[in-house]
């Protein structure tokens, strides 16, 4: 599969995750790298817009994700 569309922006990864590399490494593996449709990020960014996505919103917090598209 290929890489997610919004890595080479995602706030998450660039500000977030740049001293964890070893963590973020799997999540890029998990989410970005492989169905990004799984990214509880992306799926808020599909459904309601790039400036819905919350800053702390992890790629695995799919229940928070669906909460805020709810909303």
């Amino acid at each position: 599969m290929a890489k997610c569309q919004l890595i080479a922006g995602c706030l998450f990864f660039n500000d977030k995750m740049q001293n964890m590399p070893a963590i973020s490494g799997i999540y890029k593996k998990n989410y970005c790298q492989g169905n990004n449709s799984n990214c509880a990020r992306f799926m808020v960014f599909q459904a309601l817009g790039r400036e819905k996505v919350p800053e702390d919103l992890f790629p695995n917090q799919r229940d928070r994700a669906e909460t805020l598209i709810k909303s």
